[in-house]
């Protein structure tokens, strides 16, 4: 018997239409896996797709999105406690939970039931890191293991908290899990790389068109600093760094779109990772229509 499943996959490979489709099937909720769509007010450049959860006139009920204010810091310990209330509560309702997202280290802590801490800021560690360039930090953080992830580091700011998150869960030594590990079902989107590569482009320009830009200049104009928009990374880091005048429109483009397609490849080594440490991954490909995914996760599925 599966504790939830969970539906994972690159960026750009639908995922929350599937997770929908599947959870309207199952009369379940799901439970966002995404670092960022946690950030109110963050919604086309996180691609939060709302429309996606209303399937045949019935709106899926969903979690941990639009909990924390834009210019916060979320962090892993957080995501942690937040998806256990959560799963607790659909549990509770006798429903099986769908986890969905990218965001593979997350995934990973609630299904291994990591043990984690809140993690104070370390002055003098940041203070030795500051003169670091982001290849050197993303070499340092992929050193702590296993409790280490890259996909979501692509600046220097996001870099430097992750190692030190790692260098005090290193010396705390948590040996004691908080939470218990989850047996889930776990399933993928499997796309090959030059349509994952154009679906990304695609979407890019779509996000454009559709007000990515002023998305960002409103959070910017609402009072928070351009430093904290570009720790979010990705498109928030490069409009700000474009709205900033520090990048020319086109040259704007062209970086973020070659940072996604890096960070989607970052991804898929993370998940090919997963299969390394023991989970189990199957995997569907993108160009099956959502009716027949469905239908093949409801067979992997225990029958009654």
């Amino acid at each position: 018997m599966y504790d939830l499943i969970t539906l994972l996959g690159p960026t750009a490979c639908g995922k929350t239409t599937l997770a929908c489709a599947l959870a309207y099937r199952l009369g379940t909720e799901i439970i966002s896996a995404d670092s960022r769509q946690v950030y109110r007010g963050m919604d086309i450049g996180t691609g939060k797709d709302l429309s996606d959860y209303t399937v045949n006139g019935t709106t899926i009920p969903y979690h941990l999105i639009d909990i924390w204010d834009a210019g916060e810091r979320y962090n892993l310990f957080e995501f942690q406690h937040d998806f256990y209330d959560a799963y607790r509560s659909v549990k509770a309702h006798g429903k099986l939970p769908i986890l969905c997202g990218g965001t593979g280290l997350y995934i990973e802590s609630v299904l291994k039931g990591f043990r984690l801490l809140k993690v104070p800021e370390n002055p003098e560690l940041r203070a030795r890191l500051a003169s670091k360039s982001l290849e050197e930090l993303t070499d340092l953080l992929a050193s702590y293991q296993p409790l280490h992830n890259t996909t979501d580091t692509d600046s220097a700011k996001r870099a430097i908290r992750a190692i030190e998150i790692a260098e005090y869960t290193r010396v705390q030594h948590p040996d004691v899990s908080e939470f218990p590990p989850l047996h889930s079902l776990i399933v993928g989107i499997d796309i090959d790389r030059e349509e994952r590569r154009m679906r990304i482009s695609r979407r890019l320009k779509s996000r454009l068109d559709e007000g990515m830009i002023d998305e960002v200049r409103r959070l910017l104009d609402s009072g928070i600093a351009p430093d904290d928009l570009i720790y979010y990374g990705l498109e928030y880091k490069y409009v700000t760094l474009y709205l900033t005048g520090q990048l020319t429109y086109d040259d704007m483009f062209r970086q973020l779109e070659t940072a996604i397609h890096q960070f989607a490849k970052r991804q898929m080594t993370w998940f090919r990772g997963m299969e390394r440490r023991g989970f189990t991954i199957h995997w569907l490909p993108w160009s099956m229509p959502d009716d027949e995914k469905v239908e093949q996760i409801l067979g992997l599925l225990p029958q009654p």
